[in-house]
């Protein structure tokens, strides 16, 4: 028996161990993917997406409607997975890029790679690079907004997004080269 969104946000208000467990089976498998974009392992984005949750029951009575639940929720697991990831930013400099050159002619399109390969090189970016990719490149973010999430100069989130890009297609060029399409 599938409960609506509005009886299913009531029982989690009221501590309903069912409820919360509908609203976690219903949206724990999507915020599962966010956090793995934000994170370099598996069980670090179990982690985020545990208190993400946390959070979602304790302020789920702050939830006012003026939004999708999916959107609210969402924004609380890319928060939580920036809060997990900020103190690991400092670890890294953010560089400015401005002297990368693009790479020219990509023998294989984005669209040729599976999504997982994508996510791979994705993770495997330097934790700055990753975190600003995804915010603007996935999340629709502006660098403004993200400048103002990390506390960080926009010119640096564009920097850093370069950066992202320009690391990535140079990925793309090493497996183009490995499988011989390049």
């Amino acid at each position: 028996m599938e409960i609506n969104e509005k009886e299913l946000i009531k029982g989690c208000i009221k501590g309903d161990r069912h409820a919360q467990e509908e609203l976690y089976l219903q949206f724990s498998r999507s915020m599962y993917a966010i956090c793995l974009r934000y994170t370099k392992a598996q069980q670090e984005a179990e982690d985020v997406l545990q208190e993400s949750f946390i959070k979602v029951f304790k302020q789920i009575g702050n939830y006012k409607g003026d939004a999708p639940l999916v959107f609210w929720i969402k924004k609380i697991v890319i928060n939580t997975a920036l809060n997990a990831q900020r103190s690991k930013l400092y670890l890294y400099p953010m560089v400015d890029v401005q002297d990368l050159k693009e790479s020219s002619g990509q023998e294989r399109e984005v669209a040729d790679y599976t999504m997982e390969e994508l996510m791979t090189m994705v993770r495997a970016l330097p934790a700055s690079s990753q975190v600003i990719f995804n915010l603007y490149a996935i999340e629709g973010y502006k660098h403004h907004e993200i400048a103002e999430m990390l506390e960080i100069s926009v010119g640096t989130s564009k920097s850093q997004y370069s950066r992202a890009k320009f690391l990535l297609k140079e990925r793309m060029k090493d497996k183009n080269k490995k499988y011989g399409k390049g």
